[in-house]
């Protein structure tokens, strides 16, 4: 089964759970986006259910209470969202985004820098293994 595909609002759900690095329960859940959305819980809870169908999350019961425990990284979903992205807006072409984002002046020399090595680390990188 390949890795679901997520909302904004289902992703938004998935950093509560990713950074509490452990098993959470609904309540808790609930908690933090309250404090950071406008979100009443019964949206929360059907994003927990929508997120339990995709199988990005799994529950267990705990007595009376839900506990989630992802079952994706959230390495894998950037992927994903990444690839989404650079195939509906560049064709799939990265380079078309970095050069677009470059002609429009926002990339920083910081940015920049921090492409360069990227890039010369994995230049290196195939060069030690072709």
């Amino acid at each position: 089964m390949g890795k679901p595909e997520i909302s904004d609002a289902e992703y938004q759900v998935m950093k509560v759970i990713w950074s509490a690095g452990s098993p959470i329960s609904t309540n808790e859940v609930v908690e933090r986006l309250e404090m950071t959305t406008a979100w009443k819980p019964k949206t929360i809870h059907t994003l927990l259910s929508r997120l339990v169908k995709k199988n990005a999350l799994q529950y267990e019961k705990d007595g009376r209470v839900f506990v989630y425990t992802p079952l994706v990284e959230e390495s894998e979903i950037l992927a994903i969202e990444n690839d989404t992205f650079l195939n509906r807006f560049y064709d799939g072409a990265f380079n078309s985004m970095v050069v677009n984002l470059l002609e429009r002046d926002k990339l920083s020399d910081d940015d920049v820098a921090e492409l360069r090595r990227i890039l010369d680390k994995k230049l290196d990188r195939k060069q030690v293994n072709p």
